[in-house]
């Protein structure tokens, strides 16, 4: 499994993050362990997940992520070999949004017991929290670094300058600074004035300050839930935007000349991006889109091609 940087941490992480969302809920259990396995089979140690999935699936209330996640490393006895990412911050039953220093404390310790493990690898705070100072929620997250149960930490649907205060404070008090930032990005580009609700798409802002300062953007709904390649799924509107046709056009070319799907095309764009390479987080729950996505890694755009499909629509 290719590898890239993590931030300025010096460690060095999967290509491509396996997000276990929806195991251990939507998807049984020994379906999640056989795609688990065919990941870590292909050397992929990156795992994210957070405390809240999937608690909006009938039938379960947040946690069962983590759980099987948790399980799946005590009963493959590989959890010194993986690279494990929680979150905390968004409401699921019995718990409040945000990240007061109580529930940042709280929730990690519950994520700990849920996986199984002392210590989470990288601990992001999922959603912005107005309402709490930042000093507090980043103390907070800095003595969870300190008292070693958690090693890196990162942020999730920040703008880009809530993302330059908390490294501001953070350097002020010789906190540890977030290190990455997980935010939704995809190839087509969100039309002017379109919004995600409480989620935060990666802008051109975003995309400048994560090049500049050395944080890593790790992209999530990259594929757009299969629209890229499926008759049935429809893209969002949010997308269907002015450029939206060109950049199709150029992804499906380009698709065509390397012999690739039009979602591997996505993931091998954003891992070659530079100067700042991309971390998608791919979703699978079968084997197809297992191979699918673990064959991104085995494709390469000449500069002539990253060209192109960064250029489209422009």
């Amino acid at each position: 499994m290719k590898t890239l940087p993590l931030g300025n941490t010096g460690e060095n992480v999967s290509a491509l993050c396996l997000g276990v969302l929806y195991y251990g809920n939507r998807i049984g259990k020994d379906q999640s362990y056989h795609l688990m396995d065919r990941y870590a089979d292909a050397g992929g140690t990156f795992f994210d997940t957070a405390n809240i999935y999937s608690h909006w699936i009938e039938g379960f209330k947040g946690g069962e992520s983590e759980t099987v996640l948790g399980q799946w490393m005590a009963d493959r006895a590989n959890r010194a070999r993986m690279f494990v990412a929680s979150k905390v911050g968004f409401a699921y039953p019995g718990v409040e949004a945000g990240l007061r220093a109580e529930q940042i404390v709280t929730e990690c310790e519950k994520s700990l017991q849920r996986l199984q493990t002392d210590v989470i690898d990288l601990y992001y705070a999922h959603v912005d929290d107005r309402t709490t100072p930042l000093e507090e929620t980043l103390e907070a997250f800095d003595r969870l670094v300190w008292t070693g149960k958690v090693r890196y930490l990162g942020a999730s649907n920040f703008l880009a300058w809530r993302l330059e205060k908390a490294r501001l404070l953070s350097r002020a008090h010789e906190w540890m600074e977030y290190c990455c930032i997980q935010q939704r990005y995809t190839y087509l580009r969100p039309k002017p004035g379109a919004t995600f609700g409480a989620q935060i798409s990666a802008n051109d802002d975003l995309l400048d300050y994560v090049a500049s300062e050395g944080v890593t953007l790790l992209a999530y709904s990259p594929l757009l839930n299969g629209a890229y390649t499926r008759a049935d799924r429809g893209f969002p509107g949010q997308y269907l935007g002015p450029d939206s046709d060109a950049r199709l056009v150029a992804l499906r070319a380009v698709a065509g000349e390397t012999g690739a799907t039009a979602n591997q095309v996505i993931y091998a764009w954003m891992i070659q991006s530079a100067p700042s390479p991309i971390i998608p987080l791919m979703a699978a729950s079968d084997d197809a889109q297992m191979t699918e996505n673990l064959g991104a890694l085995e494709v390469t755009l000449s500069g002539t091609q990253m060209a192109r499909l960064d250029e489209a629509g422009a």
